[in-house]
């Protein structure tokens, strides 16, 4: 029998700190707790980094300990070609029809007041139920579900 591990999902990016507060506004994680080490604050521990430490990395949490940890870290090189792998953001669970797009609607706006680009909206098509493309302030691509 195997068991099953726990996994994190790691965005290489150019703004560590600034992806990393979307996807916690967007999820409702929390990034990590700077007393821990000793600081007040997150922005007293980054800057008592050197320079070029600061914003190399940031972390987002499930607060519940239900979802996987975020990790965001700095790349030298920018995004250039769509992701292979994306986040689907379950929003719509359980729902269909007009109720359905109208929660994904709701969410896409609330998105984009924090940065997010809507891409297309994909629509029910007897096997699947509609869905809602996104990116978030980096461009990386992700699905209202």
């Amino acid at each position: 029998m195997t068991t099953v591990q726990p996994v994190q999902i790691t965005f290489d990016c150019a703004s560590p700190e600034r992806v990393g507060r979307f996807w916690c506004e967007a999820l409702g994680y929390i990034p990590p707790d700077p007393t821990e080490d000793g600081f007040d604050t997150w922005e007293e521990y980054s800057l008592s980094l050197p320079a070029e430490k600061r914003d190399s990395w940031f972390a987002a949490s499930d607060p519940n300990g239900v979802g996987p940890r975020l990790f965001f870290q700095r790349v030298p090189e920018g995004k250039v070609v769509k992701n292979r792998v994306h986040l689907d953001v379950k929003v719509g669970r359980g729902l269909v029809g007009e109720e359905r797009l109208a929660v994904l609607e709701s969410e896409a706006v609330r998105l984009e007041a924090i940065g997010a680009t809507r891409g297309v909206l994909l629509l029910a098509d007897g096997e699947n139920e509609s869905c809602q493309n996104m990116q978030d302030i980096e461009g990386n691509e992700f699905c209202l579900d």
